[in-house]
């Protein structure tokens, strides 16, 4: 086998057909992709399972789409069409669904098991390439979907175009079924309590160490600098690294004076600890509410770069002050 030299031409040729492959599939959806969804939201509804199969490739595929719809509030689980047949029937209820993934539509164990399952009064929704005469799998299945591949990007004997369209069509499958039974982030979040995923979706407030009424003093706008830094050495523990200046009739938040700010002002004129803290704070200051979850944290962090970022309640009063070294921490920023 000769060498050949990496050709950056033909990778981006390659990905353009795999993504007109995509966009080809998209372009011939129709009343039959409504029904598989119904289908699908219709088995969630009364406790069934989706399960996905199909041999090889298609297995691999089927694996991560059966996958991405456990993810989204879906039960489902990936099934090897073999094993089904020499055993795992009984994994099969009449409330379960079936996907089976066939490219050509005529590999001969996904066929046998759909026939079984068909049989037995399951639905079953076939993603097959399709073509102009349908394939013993489409005539079998209650849903027939199809790709529309007959070129595979690269002119590889491996699956490519084909593979990708399959996860992708998977994909738009998951995501529409969970969008109609309302699945949300909280929804999400209970399924994914670690990693970075999970973490972004918590509330904020999970994470803000620093809170109004325990280790975050509120400080009267009206003090002048050196009063409220006297304010704040009272705090017990860390000090947070800005102080929080308040309303003292509403105790709304009305500004917000870092450490940062301190170190410009003292060295800038020695004397203007004596200043009132209200002339030199940060007057209306970016907040997050404290429903915001952690994502929006982020969000405000990387388009802002602000790095103690307060939280407040619905009437604007501070509860708490997330600080940036929080969301390192925890590894879902970077420093």
């Amino acid at each position: 086998m000769t060498e050949q030299p990496v050709d950056l031409g033909f990778a981006k040729q390659v990905l353009e057909e795999e993504g007109r492959a995509v966009a080809a599939v998209a372009g011939q959806l129709d009343e039959r992709f409504v029904r598989a969804v119904e289908l699908i939201t219709a088995c969630a509804a009364s406790d069934g399972t989706v399960l996905v199969s199909g041999l090889g490739k298609s297995g691999l595929i089927g694996a991560k789409i059966s996958a991405t719809l456990a993810s989204l509030g879906v039960p489902s689980h990936p099934v090897h069409p073999t094993e089904a047949t020499h055993g795992d029937l009984g994994k099969f209820r009449k409330k379960d669904v079936v996907i089976a993934l066939s490219k050509s539509g005529e590999t001969e164990e996904v066929v046998n098991l759909a026939a079984i399952l068909r049989q037995d009064g399951l639905e079953v929704i076939s993603i097959t390439g399709g073509g102009d005469d349908p394939s013993s799998l489409e005539r079998i299945a209650s849903v027939p979907l199809t790709i529309g591949v007959d070129h595979e990007a690269g002119d590889m004997p491996a699956p490519t175009s084909s593979t990708t369209a399959t996860l992708a069509l998977g994909d738009a499958l998951a995501i529409a079924a969970a969008r109609r039974i309302s699945f949300t982030d909280a929804d999400f979040a209970k399924r994914h309590p670690g990693g970075s995923l999970g973490g972004m979706l918590r509330p904020v407030m999970d994470i803000v160490r620093f809170k109004a009424g325990q280790n975050l003093p509120l400080i009267d706008d009206h003090l002048s600098v050196a009063e409220a830094l006297e304010q704040a050495e009272k705090n017990d523990g860390r000090r947070p690294g800005a102080m929080l200046l308040v309303d003292k009739a509403s105790g709304s938040l009305t500004g917000i004076f870092t450490d940062g700010d301190l170190r410009r002002l003292v060295m800038g004129d020695p004397g203007s600890l004596g200043k009132p803290v209200a002339d030199v704070m940060t007057r209306s200051p970016r907040t997050l509410p404290d429903s915001s979850l952690v994502r929006d944290a982020i969000t405000l962090f990387r388009e802002k770069r602000q790095d103690e970022i307060p939280v407040v309640d619905a009437q604007g009063r501070p509860v708490g002050m997330l600080d940036v070294q929080d969301l390192i921490a925890l590894k879902l920023v970077r420093d």
